[in-house]
């Protein structure tokens, strides 16, 4: 019995090797561009007549944002869909003309 979970964990173990090297000797001509992972920032803030706290997160690279918050009642780890920040912040660039002018 030990020798058969011996010669099972070689083998996975020079499964996981291959692996590996593959992944670092593939050479991928098809795509101009490498993608390297984005870059995050986590921000901790609090919901406004809520009871837990919430863990806002910032995906700098692709510019969007996202959100969690653990429920302890339930157990459970609420998530937010994420959201496009540049078309949030994208702004309105059709010229002023009658139909545009700014109240006063």
């Amino acid at each position: 019995m030990k020798q058969r979970i011996l010669w099972a964990l070689v083998v996975l173990n020079v499964a996981l090797a291959v692996s590996l090297a593959l992944r670092f000797t593939h050479d991928d001509t098809a795509s101009a561009q490498v993608r390297r992972p984005a870059d995050y920032i986590l921000v901790p803030g609090e919901v406004t007549g809520g009871a837990s706290e919430v863990v806002y997160m910032v995906d700098i690279t692709n510019g969007w944002l996202g959100a969690m918050a653990y429920d302890d009642a339930s157990h459970v780890l609420n998530t937010m869909p994420p959201i496009d920040l540049n078309r949030v912040f994208e702004t309105n660039t059709a010229p002023r003309g009658a139909g545009n002018a700014p109240r006063r």
